[in-house]
């Protein structure tokens, strides 16, 4: 019987560790390698030709996201399964948009990331109960015609001051933050405007909300 080759990325040898020794446990599952961030994850791929990789989001270097984006890319073929602790709506999107097959958390149940690998493998999306609720709100929004906006058409930066201008912050005050003069604050939020087609501080406040990065306390 044909194994499915699984190489793992997280920066954690601990949790690497355990998630080789669930799969050890399947007949039908080998790992070919590991990766610690996600430049070693994408330089290891040429040399253990993987058909999966469980890909950690919050990893050093390079993110797990930017690196399935450039996985997804380059080698169409393989399946990513996002693994992270978080399953707030950036996240979630994040991965999926970058073209993960998968989403799982930390703390779901040993046998789902079993469940995950064979899913992927047989060409279905498999996203742990914990986060789908995400999907499905986007997925009601386009149904109902609502634009449906991504935090990934953003600059790290731009969602810096995305942010400080969604919790009340004036111009000057974001340059004071950010250490940047307040001249481009104002070029970053044209670009944040024009790149979501919101331009009053309340639609960006509503879209901050929604996505996650800032809450309602």
């Amino acid at each position: 019987m044909k194994r499915v080759r699984v190489l793992l990325a997280d920066d954690h040898r601990i949790v690497r560790d355990g998630l080789r020794a669930l799969l050890a446990l399947e007949s039908d599952v080998v790992v070919v390698g590991e990766a610690g961030d996600g430049e070693e994850a994408l330089r290891a791929i040429p040399k253990t030709h993987p058909q999966v990789v469980v890909m950690d989001i919050g990893m050093p270097k390079l993110n797990g996201i930017e690196a399935t984006r450039r996985i997804t890319e380059d080698y169409p073929e393989i399946r990513v399964i996002g693994l992270s602790i978080h399953s707030d709506r950036p996240f979630v999107k994040g991965m999926l948009t970058a073209g993960a097959k998968g989403y799982l958390l930390k703390n779901c149940a040993s046998d789902e990331l079993v469940q995950a690998i064979r899913e992927v493998m047989a060409g279905r999306i498999h996203v742990s109960p914990q986060a789908s609720g995400v999907v499905v709100e986007d997925y009601v929004r386009q149904v109902q015609g609502e634009p449906v906006c991504s935090l990934l058409l953003l600059s790290e930066r731009e969602i810096e001051v995305l942010r400080l201008l969604s919790l009340g912050r004036q111009n000057k005050q974001v340059a004071a933050s950010l250490g940047i003069s307040p001249k481009t604050v104002e070029t970053h939020r044209r670009h944040i405007t024009e790149k979501l087609g919101m331009n009053s501080i309340a639609d960006l406040t509503r879209f901050a909300l929604r996505e996650g990065l800032i809450s309602a306390e």
